[in-house]
């Protein structure tokens, strides 16, 4: 590098040896098991030179690790090497899921006209918005993640991988404050963590504005293709990234399955789908792509469908409200009463299923959640006939806390005729203070989007709470985003749903294929 820091690379070259177009793969993770044998030969074998290189402070490079901070320049300084071996063919492309994905953004605006395509999996160009989702610290991500660089940087190796979320789930459970978890979770302090805190405030800080590429994405003019899952923890900011790409007149590739981030069941689908794509932008053989750019597994419906763009043509918003007696349906509610929950912070709402980092994020039984005294239920009729949703999905409630300092969850369910609740997906924002008529304030939820037909004689329902623990750190209801222990302050919500304040899940309908 050009500060003297040396980064450690591996390379694999095709049969013939000579000059030929390269893959780089740049990874905090390492460079043996699955990176050398299935990335580098697996590449290799195709015709292509293959360069891993494992990014600063970590797996022998030098230097100190500083996650996303120095992806940029230290990508940037290894294409400039790439370009200097005598086995350069005079092209390359990335490839690589989730932290090798963002390492893919980090240097793709800048690269030059060499660079000719990128093949992403379960990423996006900043990792911010994923950190602090709706507002609200990601606790069990952002925790579950440092503990596990840092045992991989102590050479634990892939066990730390296993140990991570184990370690991350005692220490949400123990009751220590945010500031402390990282002692409870990993043994030290991990810096990582700790800026996730400091900087948790202003979006506009200079930590993240470095870390940040999304504003150049649409500058890139490599071909880009994209893998993503409807239980990724980056998907909604993923599919950001591809609107703007199609703002700045490209045409990437987009597919989205069943999947999770840690999903080993997408590993096949990214290699097939990134050889296909290498060969056409390397190699000039286009044989191996499909017709329409758009791929997406539509779960409830359980198969894949093909479609020319996102969000898929034909789209339409329908408004689904919450009634009286915790009813749910697209007529406009009726005149009355708000219904109240009370959150207690010292007792956060918890979580069950949805997306996180390290875990298995498919959709789980609710039941059990829906018992509860503070997650307000509502529900549909039974379906008369299919009703399918592909898109994105908000929420706009009306609400009033007692504190100005709230959370506001809302998880979308299908459920089945036997009475299995099962998550579809969900969202939070997080309330500062803010004025409204009588303290009423209109609130939007963006949730994930999701690819899904609810059956008929099944139900949809919707839950409204203030918390989901660990996945999001619990709101004390004092304005301190992240406290450090001492006084929490319950919350007394009212949901509403009238003619004059008419909340409602807003879900993307299509019209059923089949």
């Amino acid at each position: 590098m050009p500060d003297g820091v040396t980064l450690l690379a591996d390379h694999y070259a095709p049969a013939h040896g000579g000059p030929a177009p390269v893959i780089l793969v740049r990874s905090p993770y390492g460079r043996r098991g699955m990176f050398g044998w299935y990335y580098g030969r697996g590449f290799a074998r195709q015709g292509f030179h293959v360069v891993l290189q494992s990014c600063r402070g970590g797996f022998g490079s030098g230097g100190l690790l500083d996650p996303l901070g120095d992806e940029h320049d230290d990508g940037l300084a290894t294409v400039a090497w790439l370009r200097k071996q005598p086995w350069y063919g005079g092209s390359f492309a990335m490839f690589g899921p989730s932290y090798l994905g963002y390492a893919q953004w980090a240097i793709a605006p800048y690269a030059g006209p060499d660079l000719k395509a990128m093949a992403l999996q379960v990423t996006a160009s900043q990792f911010r918005d994923a950190a602090y989702v709706g507002g609200a610290f990601a606790l069990e991500s952002a925790l579950s993640w440092t503990t596990l660089t840092d045992g991989m940087s102590r050479r634990f190796g892939v066990a730390a991988g296993f140990t991570a979320p184990r370690l991350t789930r005692r220490a949400v459970l123990s009751g220590r404050p945010v500031a402390e978890l990282d002692v409870a979770s990993a043994g030290r302090p991990l810096r990582f963590y700790r800026d996730l805190l400091t900087h948790h405030a202003d979006p506009a800080a200079p930590y993240w504005e470095k870390r940040d590429f999304s504003a150049k994405v649409g500058e890139v003019d490599a071909a880009v293709t994209m893998l993503g899952g409807w239980y990724d923890v980056f998907l909604p900011w993923q599919l950001k990234d591809y609107a703007a790409l199609r703002a700045a007149g490209r045409r990437p590739y987009l597919t989205i399955g069943p999947w999770y981030h840690v999903d080993s069941r997408h590993g096949k689908p990214s290699m097939a789908e990134a050889s296909a794509w290498f060969r056409a932008h390397l190699l000039g053989d286009f044989s191996g792509l499909r017709p329409d750019p758009v791929r997406i597994y539509v779960t409830g419906a359980g198969e894949w469908r093909d479609y020319p763009d996102w969000p898929v043509p034909g789209m339409r918003e329908q408004r689904w409200h919450l009634q009286h007696g915790f009813g749910l349906g697209v007529k406009a509610p009726r005149e009355s009463g708000p219904d109240r929950f009370r959150y207690h912070p010292s007792h956060p709402t918890p979580v069950i299923g949805g997306p996180v980092l390290l875990a298995d994020s498919r959709p789980r039984d609710q039941r059990r959640l829906e018992q509860r005294r503070d997650v307000l239920v509502y529900s549909s009729p039974a379906l008369e006939a299919d009703v399918e949703a592909i898109g994105p999905v908000r929420a706009e409630l009306f609400v009033r806390a007692g504190t100005p300092y709230v959370d506001v969850v809302v998880r979308v369910c299908d459920v089945h005729p036997d009475g299995r609740s099962l998550n579809v997906c969900e969202g939070v924002r997080r309330l500062g203070p803010e004025d409204g008529a009588d303290g009423v304030r209109r609130v939007e939820v963006d949730l994930w989007p999701i690819g899904h037909r609810f059956r008929r004689d099944h139900r949809i329902r919707v839950h409204v709470a203030a918390g989901a623990y660990p996945t999001i750190a619990r709101n004390p209801g004092t304005g301190d985003p992240l406290p450090s222990g001492g006084r929490m302050v319950p919350a007394d919500v009212e949901v509403f749903h009238s003619p004059g304040r008419p909340s409602a899940v807003v879900l993307p309908l299509c019209a059923p294929r089949g």
